[in-house]
């Protein structure tokens, strides 16, 4: 009895594994397949694009908080894990009933297929990589329960003999097919997938284009504290550590030479300009902080670059805007995710551009090559539209843009904001002389002075590092003689016009955080 239920326990096992290699090696195909095609519309990654956009906005920012950057691959992870556990389920129908077995890995590729055709940006070519997955993984898990069956029956066989007192060993053929047939079948998977990757970093590798000298260039760049002050943070951001939040699973792979950016909606005319178009026009070079409305107080989602782009006025100019009536600039990236921006503010003088340079290059494609917004001053969610592809102007009435409808701010200029970067919170100093530092800024204004308070007593005015522009972060830091013991520190900054930074607390949904950043770190 215990041997039978052993065997059966070991067989349900066996087919729970067939289903999940099977659809391993379906998601694989899928997945190289979409490469090749259209990256985005890999069932995981589509399945994953619809879970972010249905998640309530409270749980998004839950996941950013807990796992900042890696929410992302988190994400993709738990998707991942439950298509497999749907696929065990369906290995072990198969093995009872094929049939309906067989019909669940389709369902399960047909919902991917479906999510990755309702994509806003979807094509005929979107629902390829899940027909590929489904014709894949049935015929995988056909194969492997077609191959068990046989080695069970010959195990049967062998097994019928015995009983009557005669002697003699089966070798197994049949089985060890099946053990070669899971190895080559595993095997495939690994290939398909790194064949997947390769050729998706291929397609993302080139963003070499020729950059226009600028017509109006940024002043000299000054030295930053981080040259005397450990732990401050760079007065330049490198491009390879500015920080990244989207809703993206996978960056858009965009082909410079046939981009275009359309101007279209309450307009003269309907413009589309190539990228030797954009480039053509006379270019500015600023040093703009950017910052994401997610951002906790002492959160790590802000960075300042040096970025060369057209002036968004001169880009809306082509079109013609004197006689619109709208009050938003309804931006839309290459997938279809669309950003709202008002209008009044882009074209108030401020250096709002359409920018294709960072740093010194091109844009890296994680941030929007070949081109995408910059506005000084507001959120990313209501200007920063990356992988940008059209501008329409329209009114906030007609139109709601992603983030709009999901019931964040319209207009969200950012806030006033500083943030201790050393010492680390929970960390430990000798006594004697600690040096605070860190940073802050004020969009627009500029910062004007920077207060440190220790243990709750009296604000200490900081000493402020160089001056940039007054869109730019300022660095500052004060030397404190510190006691041994445990010790809390805040800052809080003062703009030019005498704003202080509020000490009211307030999460990023949905216009922003505030409040004072605080620290314990403990001296010994």
């Amino acid at each position: 009895m215990q041997t039978s239920q052993r065997r059966t326990r070991a067989g349900t096992l066996r087919h729970a594994g067939f289903g999940v290699l099977a659809t391993v090696v379906g998601l694989a195909a899928a997945h190289l397949v979409a490469a090749l095609t259209v990256p985005a519309a890999s069932p995981v990654l589509a399945v994953g694009s619809t879970v972010i956009d249905l998640t309530p906005t409270p749980l998004k920012e839950w996941a950013i908080r807990q796992f900042g950057t890696a929410d992302k691959l988190v994400l993709v992870g738990s998707v991942t894990v439950v298509v497999l556990v749907l696929a065990a389920v369906a290995g072990i129908v198969a093995a009872r009933r094929e049939t309906p077995g067989l019909l669940l890995v389709v369902a399960l590729a047909g919902v991917a297929g479906l999510l990755a055709v309702l994509r806003p940006s979807a094509g005929p070519l979107d629902a390829v990589p899940a027909l590929v997955a489904a014709v894949v993984a049935v015929v995988s898990l056909w194969w492997l329960h077609r191959l068990d069956d046989r080695a069970h029956r010959e195990d049967h066989r062998a097994e019928g003999p015995a009983r009557t007192g005669l002697s003699f060993r089966v070798d197994g053929p049949s089985r060890r097919g099946v053990v070669l047939a899971s190895g080559g079948l595993a095997a495939a998977a690994v290939a398909m997938g790194a064949a997947g990757r390769r050729v998706t970093s291929y397609r993302l590798g080139g963003t070499d284009v020729a950059l226009p000298v600028a017509a109006d260039p940024a002043s000299t760049f000054p030295r930053g504290l981080e040259q005397r002050y450990a732990g401050i943070t760079p007065l330049r951001t490198p491009t390879g550590e500015f920080y990244r939040v989207d809703t993206r699973l996978t960056v858009p792979a965009v082909d410079v030479d046939s981009w275009t950016l359309t101007i279209d909606g309450d307009v003269d005319q309907e413009v589309t300009l190539t990228f030797e178009d954009l480039a053509a026009m006379p270019t500015i070079e600023r040093d703009i902080t950017l910052t994401c409305v997610s951002n906790e107080v002492g959160g790590p989602y802000v960075g300042g670059a040096r970025w060369l782009g057209v002036p968004l006025a001169d880009v809306l100019a082509r079109a013609g805007i004197g006689r619109t009536r709208a009050d938003q600039i309804l931006s839309t990236d290459v997938d279809g995710m669309t950003i709202s921006t008002p209008l009044d503010v882009a074209l108030d003088g401020r250096d709002a551009m359409i920018a294709i340079g960072m740093n010194g290059g091109p844009l890296p494609r994680t941030h929007g090559f070949p081109a995408r917004m910059v506005v000084p001053g507001l959120y990313g969610f209501v200007s920063a539209c990356k992988w940008i592809t059209r501008m329409t102007l329209t009114t906030y009435d007609a139109e709601q843009a992603y983030w709009t409808e999901r019931d964040w701010a319209v207009d969200a200029p950012i806030k006033l904001s500083s943030r201790v970067d050393t010492p680390k919170p929970l960390s430990e100093s000798p006594a004697g002389t600690v040096v605070i530092g860190g940073i802050a800024w004020a969009q627009g204004v500029g910062i004007e002075k920077v207060e440190v308070r220790i243990d709750g007593e009296a604000w200490q005015q900081a000493t402020l590092g160089p001056q940039v522009t007054d869109d730019y972060w300022r660095q500052w830091y004060l030397e404190w003689d510190a006691e041994p013991g445990q010790h809390f520190i805040a800052c809080r900054a003062t703009n030019k016009d005498g704003e202080v930074q509020s000490d009211v607390r307030r999460t990023p949904f949905p216009e922003g955080s505030s409040g004072h950043q605080e620290i314990s770190v403990t001296v010994t």
